[in-house]
């Protein structure tokens, strides 16, 4: 696997303004192999809610600690970065924020309406946490109108505790989803292959996916981001990748991005537009 290293002017003109404005990227802090691709497009995934997490995710190479309070600024300014880079489809992440009492919803409400009002006609994706099950603050972010719900189940759940999550977490990640596409979301979700899990194991996971109707999906290969997360358990082919896309495809996902290097807000705006035009045509 390889990526080119940055050489287009927008890949810098991307680097300058994330560093005027003092705006986070999941690009950066989770060390994404896609950056310089997505950023030479002027494409870029905010992350809000500070750049410290409140969980330890073993696979996650962002920040883990203690957060310092929200920025009262961070939506405008995400706003304006959006406004000022040309983009119609702004993808919104963040960190999880355990200490706040909303998770940060009101937070990514008000981002999602900063876009909107700033940059007329645009679109917006949000990769949320699981706000610990909260439907209230699941209620919060969904009244903004968002056109994509995302929410990572991440891998299967016989290895959540290698990635140093609580095997509950796995069953609340599908509640979220759930109550999203309840309420008429578009809802989508990502994981991540070569931890040790089986095929049989991913289908079932997709399956359990499928249950709560969750329609778009990602899947892609973990990389070790530093020497302290696990190691890379198995490396799997193109033809894997593509292999696990048909069956996907096969449980009834409205679209799918399979592939190597492929992250849960990769080539987001064409996901998105080929699912609603589907829709559209139904």
């Amino acid at each position: 696997m390889k990526v080119r290293l940055p050489s287009d002017p927008n890949f810098f003109r991307v680097a300058a303004l994330i560093k005027k404005y003092k705006l986070h990227t999941i690009c950066e802090s989770g060390r994404c192999p896609n950056r310089a691709e997505c950023w030479s497009r002027k494409t870029a995934t905010f992350m809000i809610l500070g750049d410290i997490c409140t969980r330890n995710c073993a696979f996650c190479a962002v920040t883990k600690g203690r957060p310092g309070p929200l920025d009262p600024g961070e939506p405008a300014a995400v706003a304006e970065a959006a406004a000022i880079l040309g983009i119609k489809y702004a993808v919104v992440t963040s960190v999880t924020r355990d200490d706040l009492a909303d998770g940060g919803a009101a937070h990514f409400a008000q981002t999602v309406g900063a876009i909107r009002r700033r940059n007329e006609g645009s679109r917006v994706e949000i990769l949320i946490p699981d706000f610990q099950g909260s439907l209230e603050a699941l209620e919060t972010v969904l009244e903004s109108g968002p056109e994509v719900i995302n929410h990572n189940v991440e891998t299967v759940p016989s290895l959540y505790r290698k990635i140093w999550r609580p095997a509950r977490n796995y069953s609340v990640s599908l509640g979220v989803l759930r109550a999203a596409a309840e309420r008429g979301a578009l809802t989508k979700s990502g994981l991540m292959v070569g931890l040790g899990e089986s095929e049989k194991a991913l289908i079932e996971t997709m399956k359990d996916l499928r249950s709560v109707n969750c329609q778009l999906l990602t899947v892609g290969q973990y990389l070790q981001p530093t020497l302290k997360n696990p190691p890379v358990e198995k490396y799997y082919t193109p033809a894997a990748f593509e292999d696990l896309k048909t069956e996907a495809l096969k449980l009834g996902f409205k679209q799918v991005a399979s592939g190597p290097l492929v992250r849960s807000s990769y080539l987001a705006d064409p996901l998105y537009e080929k699912a609603k035009q589907e829709r559209t045509e139904k």
